[in-house]
């Protein structure tokens, strides 16, 4: 269905009719208005031609041999495939329960024979509109659905991954109130060390939150070229600690490909790759850092691990808000607000987010960027 220069809405109409100067002279003016026709000269052919092509909209006369219009009419709608197809009855019974027999059986609206040109088109235009709204709304609600459900699994990742260190740094408050007299220096000293270690957690949540509350609130990005050597030092050296705690060997390159991007995005993004393929990868963690310019115009950025891998349904849905990745013991291990963060950044950026993984060893999460040449 598409909208012609005079804003008028024009579509693909199948004219059903027995009688062929009734077909012709619906065709003409259909036509005439920048419609696609198509006819059949009965039921039977018809519905073979709704099943190979359905129709914006269909003309249907009534009194046809075989099959009348009212029986075409009952079998488009129990297809689910042509069941929402609007039917406009055109026949030269006037009675009224002739009219409503064939709205009962489905049909939009119903014209008399002799029909009036111009109250054809009109209908023909409003029920085209009508049409056209109602694919606009189902659009819209299956998107506002998609967002709900996102929303949900994004509410469940916030509220998990915020919970877990809260929940560790209650443990250890109360261990310290309750038995510190009993505690050592150094067990005091790793008690508060582990405090402040998931109290900086869950600050790192609350800076990706309102990170993505400026991505949602971003109406033009300003890129500027990257030096990503100097993103990527300043990336390890956030994450020394959780480097030195898994003992973790990272491999980078010694040049980089020219990129354009948001260095904060970009920057965040490399923090939530790498952070991720040393806490989920093998132990110890081996990390590979690198780049590949794809075309003229991309650049693909990549982070290896040496983790068990992804299946394909897990790789499928894992750049999402609430995914599940296997550890290197094997149980399952939850990924939360981070690689949502990165879907949400690459997509702001207009450039992509993804991962790879044989589903034995390894993973390897890329994003794009746009090449300087």
């Amino acid at each position: 269905m598409d909208e012609g220069q005079t804003d008028t809405l024009t579509g693909d109409i199948l004219v059903i009719d027995d009688t062929a100067h009734v077909r012709l002279l619906l065709s003409q003016m259909l036509v005439a208005q920048g419609h696609e026709v198509r006819v059949a000269e009965s039921g039977a052919q018809a519905l073979e031609m709704t099943v190979a092509a359905v129709p914006d909209l269909i003309l249907l006369d009534i009194m046809m041999p075989e099959m009348d219009g009212y029986e075409v009419c009952r079998r488009l709608k129990e297809n689910p495939l042509t069941g929402n197809i609007p039917i406009i009855f055109i026949s030269a019974l006037d009675q009224t329960a002739d009219k409503i027999k064939a709205f009962t059986v489905g049909g939009v609206d119903y014209v008399t024979k002799p029909f009036q040109p111009k109250e054809v088109l009109a209908r023909v235009a409003t029920h085209l509109s009508m049409r056209a709204l109602q694919k606009q709304l189902a659009v819209q609600l299956e998107q506002l659905q998609a967002r709900n459900e996102e929303l949900d699994a994004f509410s469940r990742a916030v509220a998990r991954d915020l919970k877990v260190p809260l929940t560790s740094i209650i443990g250890f408050a109360d261990m310290l109130r309750t038995i510190h007299t009993t505690m050592d220096g150094e067990q005091v000293e790793e008690s508060l060390r582990a405090i402040a270690s998931n109290g900086r957690k869950m600050n790192k949540i609350i800076d990706d939150l309102l990170m993505l509350s400026g991505l949602r609130q971003t109406d033009q990005v300003e890129v500027r070229p990257l030096d990503t050597a100097v993103i990527v030092d300043k990336t390890l050296r956030s994450l020394s600690d959780l480097i030195a705690e898994y003992q973790a060997e990272v491999i980078r390159p010694d040049t980089w490909p020219a990129a354009l991007g948001q260095p904060q995005w970009v920057e965040a993004v490399w923090q939530h790759y790498i952070s991720d393929a040393i806490e989920y990868g093998g132990r110890p963690p081996r990390v590979e850092l690198g780049a590949i310019v794809e075309d003229e115009d991309t650049v693909r950025f990549w982070v290896r691990d040496n983790g068990p891998g992804l299946k394909d349904e897990e790789q499928a849905n894992l750049l999402g808000a609430s995914r599940q990745r296997g550890d290197s013991s094997g149980s399952a291990r939850e990924r939360g607000l981070g690689l949502f963060v990165v879907r949400r950044i690459m997509e702001t950026l207009g450039r992509k987010a993804s991962v790879e993984s044989t589903g034995e060893e390894g993973t390897v999460f890329s994003f794009t960027l746009k090449r300087v040449v």
